[in-house]
């Protein structure tokens, strides 16, 4: 993928050269991690995450992160405690992400979308459970800098503080 890439160019537009902060959630399923599969956020095509995004103004955390869950993943939920905050910088994106631990209330998994984009420039194309084997398996630049502090699903809950990418 170019930096012409339509997809891309609406994330930079979007989410560009500004303060984003985020809220994200470890929902974890049958020993597996809840991912969504991004296109037009990392160098590759491929980027993979947990579930979140953006707070809008004058929305709580946790309220961000219900909605965040029910667009992407189809799943509601109800967030638990704060883990971590880790500060995401692949300029021009820069954002603080506050990860949560999350239970399930009801859904089923299932492919959504980021409202804020475009209908053709949809960034979101994959909602996988993972085990961490699977998630280790990609090249670091494709999933999210937290795994590099995590040989098992468990190191996840570990992790505190503030982390720096």
């Amino acid at each position: 993928m170019t930096s012409l890439d339509p997809a891309r160019q609406e994330v930079f537009r979007l989410y560009g050269n500004r303060l984003r902060t985020r809220v994200c959630g470890i929902c974890i399923i049958d020993d597996r991690l809840l991912m969504v599969r991004h296109k037009g956020i990392g160098p590759t095509d491929t980027f993979w995450c947990p579930p979140g995004g953006g707070i809008q103004f004058g929305e709580n955390a946790l309220d961000a992160l219900r909605r965040e869950f029910l667009e992407e993943t189809g799943l509601v939920i109800e967030p638990g405690e704060l883990l971590f905050v880790n500060e995401f910088m692949q300029p021009p994106l820069h954002a603080m992400e506050l990860f949560f631990t999350t239970r399930i209330v009801s859904g089923d998994v299932k492919l959504g979308i980021d409202p804020e984009m475009t209908d053709g420039n949809q960034i979101i194309y994959e909602v996988k459970l993972m085990t961490m084997e699977e998630i280790k398996s990609f090249p670091q630049k494709e999933v999210h800098h937290m795994f590099t502090y995590c040989n098992a699903l468990d190191d996840i809950f570990h992790l505190k503080g503030y982390l720096e990418h």
